[in-house]
This record gives structure tokens, C-alpha cells and sequence, in this order.
């Protein structure tokens, strides 16, 4: 027992050691050796000063039928109003407005090209097989009276054919962040030369046709095609006109509009992407599946602009 007591003395003592005269033990050396973190400035932009819509009162939105609606800043970004934003559902010929870009990119505004055997489905510019086209004009078809003929020729003639030209708008969605959008063809059909229902169709959302829209409207060519009422097109001999009307009826009636896409099938309902300024503000609206797509893009318009208003906003930290 005596044995035991001087071993447990000699223990005791031996931790006293440990702490009292540290400079040899491990929790010493770590102390010693110990380095703060290191803080790296990382570089990021402030947020920009801009202005930002605001509610002002508590008017409620308009009752509508359609199954999914947007209605965003153009300059912020801010959505001022949603519904099912994020609800996959059919776009119809909203689709054309990424045909756009691939075709804006693929080829030079001049660039000729020829028509080749089509598909006659649909709205249409009336094209000829052998007819000589600019890109700009079947752009104008494209966007103005939404043809489904200048969509499939500005896929036909891209390098690799129309899948290379279908890829390649869905590597373009994929690039713009478009996580829930894909595209099966051109023109935003869901059926095939006898009405059927085909197996591959596109889809997409409210907030991703509106993030389109406002990619669209970034490029002046695109943004003049689709705020553009009417206009007659001739093949590259001039000797074939094409006259090209607009069937988006709120460019006729509602003050401030600028475009920018209709679309319809009978799976898709009446679909409309639209633009508006007032007052130097702009409006970008998304309309999928309505019964009523000019009338109810019209009540979103007035509603949201007489229900916000724009403040400025500063971000709080200022870049160095």
C-alpha cells in the first residue's frame, strides 16, 4: 500500500512538472510553432449601383389562366412577379428566340444560303426549294412572322446539318445557365407532318425563356427583329418578296411594347414572351400556357408598373 501511495506521489508530481515547466513537451512546441491564418483577398466586384423595383401597395396581381408567368426587371434582374417559374412545360415557337442566337453566331448577316427541301408544317414565310435567302431575312421570318421554314433552313445549313445545329442550341443553353430548358428542334413543334405527337419535344421554364429574352435583346440586330411589326423580304435576285406580319397584337395596341416572341400549339396553349419601356424602365414578361396571352400579358404590364416603383440602391461595400 506504501508502494502504491509513493507511485501515485511520484505521478502527481510528475504532471505539476508537465505544466509548470513546459518548455520540453508537445503542447509547448505547438504554441511555439503555431502561425495565424492566411487571409486572401478575393476578387469580387460590388454589387452595381442601380435601381431596383419596389412595392408600393398591396394590389394583387390579376387573376390568370396561365400555368406559369414572369414578369422580371430588365436592368436588375429582380423578379417583380412569378408563378411556376420553375415549371417545365411546352414553349412552342418561343424556341426560335435560341435558334436566333446559334444562327446569329453560326453566320455573318449577308451570308447566302439556299433552301433545300422542308417541311411544310405550320406557320410559314412561304420558301421556295432553290431559293436564295440572306441570314438577315430568314432571321426577319424567323422572328417577325415566326416562320417554321426559316427555322428549319438555318438548321439545314449549319455546319454538320440540323442535330449539329440542335446540339449546338443546347450547348447554348447550357453556356447561359438554362439548367431546366432543352431543346428537341428548331422550330418549337410538338407534332410531326400528320398531327401526331412526336417523342422528342422541347421544354423549358417561365425564368429560363425570360433569361433568354433579355440575352436576346442584349444583341441590337435580334432586338430591332423582334420589336418589328411588319416589313417584306426579298430573295437574294430580289425577285421573290416575302411579306412578313407580326402576330404579336400588343405591338399594335399597348403603349411602350418592343416584341419579343409568340408561340402556340394546342399541347403548349398561347404562350408570349414580352418587352416593355416606360419611363426608361423595362419590363420582360413571360406568358406559358394561357387562354388569353396578349390580354394577360397586358394586365401583368400595367399591374407591375403602377403597383413599383424604382429606387436607388447602393451597395454597401464600396470597391477599394
Amino acid at each position: 500500500m506504501t508502494e502504491l501511495k509513493i507511485k501515485k506521489g511520484f505521478l502527481f508530481l510528475f504532471c505539476l512538472a508537465f505544466f509548470f515547466f513546459p518548455s520540453n513537451n508537445g503542447y509547448a512546441i505547438a504554441q511555439v510553432n503555431y502561425q495565424p491564418p492566411r487571409v486572401q483577398a478575393l476578387d469580387l466586384e460590388a454589387p452595381p449601383i442601380a435601381d431596383y423595383p419596389v412595392k408600393i401597395n398591396e394590389v394583387q396581381v390579376p387573376w390568370l389562366t396561365a400555368r406559369a408567368t414572369l414578369v422580371v426587371d430588365r436592368d436588375s434582374g429582380v423578379v417583380i412577379f412569378e408563378k411556376n417559374k420553375e415549371t417545365q412545360l411546352l414553349p412552342a415557337s418561343t424556341v426560335k428566340l435560341m435558334t436566333a442566337l446559334v444562327a446569329q453566331e453560326a453566320y455573318s448577316l449577308d451570308q447566302t444560303l439556299r433552301v433545300e427541301k422542308i417541311n411544310d408544317l405550320g406557320q410559314d414565310m412561304k420558301l421556295k426549294e432553290g431559293e436564295l435567302m440572306s441570314v438577315r431575312n430568314l432571321l426577319y421570318g424567323l422572328l417577325v412572322a415566326s416562320a417554321n421554314d426559316a427555322a428549319q433552313v438555318l438548321a439545314q445549313s449549319y455546319p454538320g446539318g440540323m442535330r449539329a445545329f440542335i446540339q449546338a442550341m443546347n450547348d447554348k443553353a447550357e453556356a447561359l445557365n438554362l439548367t431546366k430548358s432543352y431543346f428537341a428542334n428548331p422550330t418549337g413543334l410538338d407534332v410531326n407532318e400528320v398531327d401526331q405527337l412526336v417523342l422528342d419535344t422541347s421544354y423549358s421554364t417561365a425564368f429560363d425563356l425570360g433569361q433568354l429574352a433579355r440575352m436576346v435583346l442584349k444583341d441590337p440586330v435580334l432586338g430591332e427583329m423582334v420589336a418589328t411589326r411588319e416589313i417584306i423580304v426579298s430573295d437574294s435576285q430580289g425577285e421573290i418578296d416575302h411579306y412578313l406580319y407580326n402576330i404579336n397584337e400588343l405591338l399594335h395596341w399597348l403603349p411602350g411594347i418592343k416584341g419579343v416572341k409568340t408561340g402556340w400549339t394546342e399541347e403548349a396553349g398561347e404562350c408570349l414572351i414580352g418587352y416593355v419601356e416606360r419611363d426608361n424602365r423595362g419590363l420582360i414578361t413571360v406568358v406559358l400556357g394561357s387562354q388569353d396571352r396578349f390580354g394577360e400579358t397586358a394586365k401583368l404590364i400595367d399591374w407591375a408598373f403602377a403597383n413599383h416603383q424604382w429606387q436607388l440602391v447602393t451597395p454597401a461595400i464600396q470597391p477599394q
